[in-house]
This record gives C-alpha cells, structure tokens and sequence, in this order.
C-alpha cells in the first residue's frame, strides 16, 4: 500500500537524522546559505536604507525592478552564474564554479532583492511619521534618518530571516553552481540539503529523503521562531 511505504520511509527517516553523514549535509547547508545571507545584508542593508529615505528621479523605476528580480527563477540565476563561473566564462580565474563559496554567492545574489524589497517598505511606511516626530523634537536630518532605521529593525530582522529561509531552501543555484560533489571524508564537498533530498528522490531512497527534509523544515521553522523572540525582545 502506496501509505505503508510512506509510514516505512518516516519511520526508517526517524533513525537517520543522526547520522553523521546526514549532519554533514545539514551543517554545510547552514553554513553556505549564513554565508550568502551575511554578503547580501552587507551590501543590501546600505544601499535598501538609502533607497528608503531619499527621493529621487526615477525611485519607482529602481523599486519596481527589485520586485521583478525576486521573481526570477532559481534555475535562472543559476543559469546565468553558471555562464559566468565557467573556466571560459568572465569571472572564470576566480575558481567559484563547484564550490561552497560559488553557492553562496549565487544565493546571496538571489536574495538581495528579497532583503531590499522588505526592508524599503519597512523604511517608507514609517519614515514620514518618525521623522517628523523626530524633526518637532529638535532632530537633525541625520539623527531623524537614524530614529526611522532603527524604528524599523523589526522589519530587518524579518528581511534577514526572510532571505535566509530563501536561501536554504533553494535548490537551482545549489545544484548548477555546487554540482551536489560528494566523496567521503573530501574537502571540496559541495552537497545540500536541498541536492541531496532531490538525488535521493529521484533514486526512489526515500527514507533518507525524508529524514533530510525534516531536518530542513526543523531549521526553517527554528529560524522563524528565533527571529520571532528577537523581534518580539527588540520591541
């Protein structure tokens, strides 16, 4: 029975998510997608707070292209860095092609427009009130520029988490860019959790698949909690 088979694989997946092989895949995946997630917060959260808080020509042009580029398919950007990691491609010398630092920078270009898309609207729906609050009570520009960031961190938190989740969870860049590279005890191991629960499906190993996909909905849903607390303590 096609639910027997289903009951058999979560129970055979319940003995697994200890293996230490099953924890490789797991921290790696922690650790490449952390990694994206710092390197788009550098570059996003500066450039995401002047776009916030200054009006310029053309504004809605560059906020309506950041929202296009959330859309763009995984398979996509990793289509395009593929071009470009290649040994003959532009950015070929630099040796990103089917390593961890590759996969990260792929998802760190993925997210970016996550990051920016929330944290501009977090900016905008409070900026008008807080610096105007802030102007009565005897602010200068900058210090009513720093009351509405920091007004807003509970919107960040939600940027970072957000993009995060993104991160983990995809598996275009992840597998084009990393090639799912395995050999035991290797270095230059380059599977997730995302590859790994896609190759052991499509092997029809379902018990492992489903004990990898368990431990990434863990981290997800423990990423969301702990960005709740935060937020909720920073209130």
């Amino acid at each position: 029975m096609a639910w027997d088979y289903i009951i058999q694989g979560f129970s055979e997946a319940v003995k697994l998510i200890d293996d230490p092989y099953v924890i490789e895949i797991a921290i790696r995946s922690i650790k490449v997608s952390g990694m994206a997630t710092l390197m788009a917060v550098a570059w996003s959260l500066p450039i995401s707070v002047l776009l916030g808080l200054k009006d310029f020509p053309c504004k809605w042009l560059v906020k309506t292209l950041i929202n296009g580029l959330m859309g763009v398919p995984t398979v996509i950007w990793g289509l395009v860095l593929y071009l470009m990691f290649v040994p003959l491609g532009p950015l070929g010398s630099l040796g990103l092609l089917y390593t961890e630092m590759g996969i990260s920078v792929g998802q760190a270009l993925l997210i970016t427009p996550i990051i920016m898309s929330i944290v501009v609207n977090s900016l905008e729906s409070i900026e008008g009130e807080i610096r105007e609050l802030a102007l009565t009570l005897g602010a200068d520009e900058l210090r009513a520029s720093f009351q509405v960031v920091r007004e807003s961190v509970g919107g960040i938190v939600l940027a970072i988490i957000a993009a995060f989740n993104r991160a983990i969870a995809e598996l275009g860049i992840a597998l084009m860019i990393g090639g799912n590279i395995y050999v035991r005890g290797g270095v230059y191991n380059t599977r997730v959790l995302t590859t790994a629960i896609q190759m052991y499906t499509v092997r029809a190993e379902i018990s492992i698949a489903i004990a990898l996909g368990i431990i990434l909905m863990g981290i997800v849903l423990a990423v969301n909690l702990l960005s709740n607390l935060v937020r909720k303590w920073l209130e």
